[in-house]
């Protein structure tokens, strides 16, 4: 009787963890800036070219011995990066296209779960060779378990971002990273 009692309530709490789940959001957005005190085109290149990745890229920086593999020609279409490790888990990031203004990225991740998301870029003259940085991203919450996870998601990633531009900065204006 214990036990019928038992798997009723784990049934109940699953069936109304999968109805909160339909109306959490199915999609996600961040967006966060910052200015470097340094000139359009040179930040870019940091973005564009994949092999300054690791040296700025907070979850790169968590887990530096993991493995990775770089491919095609900096600041193309085409040029990508693989990333694979215990604590980051495996995926890449291919740039999909790039203007004066603008580098976008297609981010796949393959594990620890599968997911798509874009990345996407804006650079802009900012005062007297400074740049305004706004990096977004944003990516769809498959039903139920991440839309689940989307609040934490969000806020994990709001505080990634900051730490990311902050590093870039760090990078680009000659400083350590933090």
């Amino acid at each position: 009787m214990l036990a019928l009692y038992i798997i009723s309530v784990i049934i109940g709490i699953i069936v109304i963890l999968l109805v909160i789940a339909l109306y959490l959001p199915g999609k996600y957005h961040i967006e966060k800036s910052l200015v470097i005190l340094r000139p359009v085109r040179e930040v870019m290149s940091r973005v564009a070219d994949l092999n300054y990745y690791a040296r700025w890229n907070p979850w790169q920086m968590k887990e530096p011995g993991s493995k990775m593999e770089i491919k095609g020609t900096p600041e193309t279409p085409g040029h990508a990066y693989w990333w694979s490790g215990k604590k980051i888990g495996e995926g890449r990031l291919v740039l999909h296209s790039i203007d004066q203004k603008h580098v976008h990225f297609n981010l796949e991740f393959i594990k620890p779960w599968k997911s798509l998301a874009s990345d996407n870029w804006v650079f802009e003259e900012w005062g007297n060779g400074e740049t305004k940085v706004t990096w977004q991203n944003h990516g769809y919450l498959p039903y139920p378990l991440a839309r689940l996870m989307g609040p934490f998601l969000s806020k994990t990633l709001n505080k990634q971002f900051e730490e990311g531009l902050r590093n870039l900065k760090n990078l680009c204006e000659g400083l350590k990273p933090a």
